[in-house]
This record gives structure tokens, sequence and C-alpha cells, in this order.
């Protein structure tokens, strides 16, 4: 399992990517093609079973089925809160 990943660097991410976790937002466990585009985005290794592939921790579960509300809304999902753009 990955630490936070994918929320903390969706803005460094290809649109590829993106497009990918947005159509695909039940999926945990990510391909070894996605793992690989998405460490050499963020620079970050993931950490990777045998085949390559890569299990998502529950809050980027949860932020990527957010990211799918939003665009089939079109509107900011009011239901979830990202803590980490909660100031002091």
């Amino acid at each position: 399992m990955t630490e936070p990943l994918i929320q903390d660097q969706w803005h460094r991410l290809p649109s590829t990517v993106t497009r990918w976790l947005i159509d695909n937002p039940g999926c945990v466990i990510l391909p070894r093609t996605l793992s690989a585009e998405i460490s050499a985005a963020t620079g970050h290794p993931l950490n990777e079973d045998p085949h390559g592939e890569t299990t998502l921790c529950q809050q980027d579960v949860d932020f990527i089925r957010m990211k799918s509300r939003e665009a089939e809304t079109g509107q900011p999902d009011a239901g979830y809160t990202d803590l980490g753009s909660v100031r002091a």
C-alpha cells in the first residue's frame, strides 16, 4: 500500500493518468503502466507488488472517487473535506 500520493500529487499527474483514474474510481490496484507513469511524473517511486501493480491507500481511493463525482456534476464535492488544505 502506498502513502497518500495521488491526492498530494494530483496537480503533477499527466492528464491521461487523471482521466484514467476519474474514469475508473473503483479501482484500488493500479496497473503497472499507470504506476510507472505516476512515478515518472512525481519523482516518487510507488510501492509495487511483484507484478508492478500498486495498491492505493484508502485516502487516495476516497480522493479519486471525489474527483470522479466532481467530473460527473461539474461541481466541487460538498461531502469531501480535504484536510490537507485546512489551515489552523
